[in-house]
């Protein structure tokens, strides 16, 4: 009889654990609150767009931190103003023109250092400009674009505005070549008679070159 007492209890214990409601959250929700903090909207339209801060990437080129400033500056203007990338292709145009003037704009075939109206044979210039028509061109560029014939500067403007040079650009904007291969365009392009050390020069700037 106990026994069976004591099992109906435990019957009713279990029962009672189970009708028990569940207790609430431990927060309230947001009904529940007087005074409910705003919800605060997106903050549309309220940047100042004159006070953002852009994040500049630099964009990575081929750099000579070796190079004098003539040399760099001719790197630089190479890559900004035409779509060459190559190393080899930059370093054999580089080359040639060491070989022509070794970067020495006001020169005059054979060495004189003068203003480009006081040349009066021979090739002038970072590439030795030498036929009439080149020559001549140099002069008419500046003249028309309001740069000096004589600076490295109105030199690299024209170099590479040249038709000359345009014709042949394209050899150089194709990537994957080796510097034997580019110098057959720099052979159209320049023109040279003696070979001399341009390749060896070209080679010399693939090793000092970095991509940075």
């Amino acid at each position: 009889m106990q026994s069976s007492i004591k099992l109906m209890l435990k019957k009713l214990s279990i029962l009672s654990l189970l009708t028990v409601p569940v207790a609430a959250c431990a927060y309230p929700s947001i009904n529940q609150i007087e005074n409910p903090p705003l919800i605060i909207e997106p903050l549309v339209g309220m940047v100042d767009a004159k006070k953002v801060v852009k994040i500049e990437v630099e964009k990575k080129t081929w750099k000579c931190p070796e190079c004098n400033d003539n040399e760099k500056y001719v790197l630089k203007e190479l890559q900004e103003k035409t779509r060459i990338s190559d190393r080899n292709a930059l370093a054999t145009i580089m080359g040639n023109i060491k070989s022509e003037s070794n970067f020495h704009p006001n020169i005059c075939e054979g060495g004189a250092r003068v203003p480009y109206d006081r040349c009066h044979s021979g090739g002038y210039g970072l590439i030795q400009w030498t036929s009439a028509g080149r020559y001549f061109g140099l002069g008419t560029f500046c003249k028309r674009y309001g740069c000096d014939p004589s600076s490295l500067e109105g030199q690299v403007r024209y170099m590479i505005n040249e038709p000359t040079f345009q014709r042949y650009l394209p050899e150089f904007e194709g990537p994957g070549q080796t510097v034997s291969q580019y110098m057959v365009g720099a052979y159209y392009w320049l023109g040279w008679g003696i070979k001399g050390h341009r390749e060896h020069y070209a080679y010399d700037y693939t090793k000092k070159m970095i991509y940075a």
